[in-house]
């Protein structure tokens, strides 16, 4: 295994600096992180339980890393990954999640923040980190991070995070937050289409979407050339109906006021989710840009519901099978990073077909079947 570790490892975080200085170089660098990584997957949720895991597994781990020095203390995890550079982190995680996994053209690429919220310090003024994930929704993969800076919001690192990756192909999904001009634009550069959910804060684009749907519908459906989806589901006595409305025509596009400001806005989306409990009926409508053409209205409509995928199967994951919310890492770059670590857990647990558990339970296995614990991260090391 060494020599994958060499050809993977070492080539993606080749560029990633050790902020110790030479004299406290007791531990290598990638055994570290590597013991970090395996350690996240197998239940712990900090770096006392870090530092537990490893000297349990200690026969293990020297069949695939050096320890020059045996296993480093919690203190040792805890001081590296508070002063390492957790933008380099961040990076070097995208890499190898790029290297490993394979995102398939047109799939949909999740873009959603989270707050840790237990990350803020008002000791020192500092607010709690929020961070936006970008998830590919089909594979379950994160694909990259972005911390947004303190006094900002998502609007800034949205771009930030999208330059990162390569999404070539693939459909964009941003909730109402990120339904800017330039972040549709940054969408665009990078080769992909855009899906964004468009809301007030688009005063007259929004009033000009709304008005064109609800010509549409007073006329009967007659009164623009359109394309039409509509989906049922049935569950635990609740009946949800969905309908999609997409209408794509060039000059009505152009008509809108402010379309000429989005980059290549091709279709506008109305979505109404309406759900049916007992004798309880609630309908909401929902409204989208979108520069695709080429997807119908069944297509942009499952577009839809796979985007919240990302709130389902990372952020309540994160907050239930991970505690990310009881955290209590706060100083300097310790929170960020171990949230980078317990996404990338996410990502290889979720990659795993074969055992049919929840996260937390696979945590378990992984910590208890060490057969099962290789399988998952096998891609670590090829």
């Amino acid at each position: 295994m060494d020599s994958n570790i060499d050809a993977s490892i070492k080539t993606h975080f080749a560029t990633l600096q050790d902020p110790r200085s030479e004299v406290n170089r007791k531990h290598k660098l990638l055994d570290i992180i590597v013991i970090a990584i395996i350690a996240v997957i197998c239940g712990a949720n900090d770096w006392e339980a870090v530092e537990g895991f490893a000297q349990s597994k200690e026969a293990w781990l020297k069949t695939f890393l050096e320890l020059p020095n045996g296993i480093p203390s919690h203190d040792t995890f805890w001081r590296l990954f508070r002063w390492l550079d957790a933008e380099q982190f961040r990076v070097c995680f995208s890499n190898w999640i790029a290297a490993v996994s394979r995102v398939t053209r047109g799939q949909v690429i999740a873009i959603d923040g989270k707050t840790l919220r237990r990350s803020f310090d008002k000791g020192f003024g500092k607010e709690a980190i929020h961070m936006v994930s970008a998830w590919a929704a089909a594979n379950h993969l994160v694909l990259g991070q972005e911390k947004v800076a303190e006094k900002s919001n998502e609007i800034t690192a949205i771009p930030k995070l999208l330059q990162l990756l390569d999404v070539q192909g693939c459909l964009v999904t941003i909730d109402a937050m990120g339904c800017q001009t330039e972040i549709a634009q940054t969408v665009v550069e990078q080769g992909a289409d855009y899906l964004l959910a468009l809301k007030k804060n688009q005063e007259k684009l929004y009033d000009d979407v709304v008005l064109l749907f609800d010509d549409l519908e007073a006329s009967g459906f007659r009164a623009y050339p359109h394309d039409y989806a509509k989906t049922v589901d049935k569950n635990h006595g609740r009946l949800e109906i969905r309908r999609a409305w997409t209408i794509s025509d060039p000059e009505l596009i152009r008509g809108l006021r402010g379309a000429k400001n989005w980059a290549n806005l091709q279709t506008v989306v109305k979505v109404q989710t309406e759900r049916r409990l007992g004798t309880e009926v609630t309908v909401e409508c929902r409204y989208y840009l979108s520069s695709c053409t080429h997807l119908k209205a069944r297509e942009l409509l499952d577009s839809v519901r796979a985007h919240w995928s990302i709130e389902n199967s990372l952020h309540w994951v994160l907050d239930i099978a991970f505690r990310e919310d009881e955290s209590r890492l706060r100083k300097d770059h310790s929170a960020e990073n171990f949230a980078v670590l317990r996404r990338f857990a996410v990502s290889l647990l979720k990659q795993d077909t074969s055992v049919r558990a929840g996260i937390q339970n696979k945590r378990l296995r992984a910590g208890w079947d060490q057969d099962y614990l290789l399988r998952l991260i096998s891609p670590l090391f090829s």
